[in-house]
């Protein structure tokens, strides 16, 4: 298909799987029964969508007993913050920092 970052932009890409991500952030350890719940998706939908998001490794299931656990995994997306995002800040915050140092260096030579 192509590399993990394109399979995780495929995944982010679908409004029905940011959903699915935002419902599991708010509550983890959904079962697919109670994904479906306030979808108007087929449960075979939803299915799709979580073997999508698990191929992204953005949800990691767990088998408890007969119940199979789903759970957001934030590490992708804070990665792609890192890579997209996080690097662009660093300027801004570092631009802050030093008006911060020079404004306390100015009022310091006022007294």
């Amino acid at each position: 298909m192509g590399t993990d970052e394109d399979i995780l932009f495929k995944a982010l890409a679908d409004a029905s799987r940011r959903n699915l991500l935002d419902r599991l952030h708010k509550n983890g350890g959904l079962t697919l029964g109670e994904l479906c719940e306030g979808h108007d998706m087929s449960r075979q939908a939803v299915t799709k969508h979580l073997a999508l998001l698990e191929a992204a490794n953005l949800v990691v299931s767990v088998k408890k007993g007969r119940e199979k656990l789903h759970y957001l995994n934030p590490i992708p997306i804070h990665e792609i913050y890192i890579r997209w995002i996080g690097k662009f800040e660093q300027s801004r915050v570092s631009a802050l920092n030093n008006l911060k140092l020079a404004l306390e260096e100015k009022n310091n030579d006022k007294t």
